[in-house]
């Protein structure tokens, strides 16, 4: 694709991104982002961007695209793969975590995980229901089973896994409207805003890899939806561990990681999800953005 049609299409993503924000702040509203109303009323956004999403992508992609793929496969709605990449991309994410997890049972009972009651109250909660399964599931349709259609036309699969990204960081800086409007101030809310960019666009740099390693929607939902769990890591909790439990706590997170590392490319492998479109297994074909 000639230069200028990439241009287009950073326009493109960049007004999906644009668009997915100002969605959250159509309601005139003196409430926070914590108040049931504003949840209830910005459900109906993302559900309304779950519609436009798609449909901006159908509009948006080459004629050729779509000529050769359907848009659900482009959209990674498909079900071949669909039972590995339910599951495999999960399992890579509980390794990143596995400190955390160790931790987390420290002071949650993983007996409790099991009961039907934990489950029963968190899925009445509109709370958990907003970070766990509403947030993840329209930010991975917009920002990764929509954004990376586009993009990858004119970049390569592995560019785009770090220029998609920074659509999906800068879309969370609006945060710091509502923490100013909570009385913190701007300075802290900047920091706060500032750290939270850093890692969310991390994040979607690893949701983008798996969504175009796996060709999966499901992959990087999953994932999200864990990560939400989980939350950030809690390194001061281990701190205060005593000896020798604080290092060999430490050393779970290192092992963690370094697990995460090795396995990141053979667990994510393209034959594993039956994924030809994004990210070839082979290389006797030419990559989507090339054809």
């Amino acid at each position: 694709m000639e230069a200028t049609g990439c241009w287009v299409v950073v326009a493109e993503c960049l007004t999906l991104s644009v668009a997915y924000v100002c969605s959250l702040y159509v309601w005139s509203s003196p409430l926070n982002r914590d108040h049931p109303s504003t949840i209830k009323r910005r459900l109906v956004s993302v559900s309304v961007m779950g519609v436009v999403s798609p449909i901006f992508t159908y509009y948006c992609v080459s004629e050729e695209l779509l000529a050769k793929h359907s848009l659900w496969d482009l959209l990674g709605m498909r079900w071949p793969g669909l039972l590995a990449a339910s599951a495999v991309p999960l399992l890579l994410t509980m390794f990143l975590f596995l400190g955390p997890l160790v931790v987390k049972t420290q002071s949650e009972s993983l007996a409790a995980w099991t009961e039907p009651s934990y489950w029963l109250e968190n899925l009445t909660s509109i709370y958990w229901l907003r970070d766990h399964v509403i947030a993840p599931l329209s930010e991975e349709l917009t920002f990764r089973a929509s954004l990376l259609p586009l993009l990858v036309q004119c970049v390569s699969p592995v560019k785009a896994v770090f220029i998609s990204p920074m659509f999906f960081g800068v879309a969370h800086l609006h945060h710091i409207v509502g923490q100013v409007q909570s009385g913190v101030p701007f300075k802290r809310a900047a920091l706060i805003s500032g750290f939270q960019f850093s890692y969310t666009t991390l994040f979607g740099a690893y949701s983008a890899f798996l969504f175009l390693r796996t060709g999966h929607f499901v992959a990087p939902f999953i994932a999200h939806a864990f990560c939400n769990f989980m939350g950030f890591p809690d390194f001061g909790e281990v701190l205060s561990y005593s000896e020798p439990k604080r290092s060999l706590t430490f050393g779970l997170f290192v092992a963690g990681f370094v697990s995460w590392c090795f396995l990141l490319v053979p667990l994510t492998d393209p034959l594993i999800y039956q994924n030809t479109l994004y990210w070839e297994p082979c290389t006797s074909r030419p990559p989507l953005h090339a054809r």
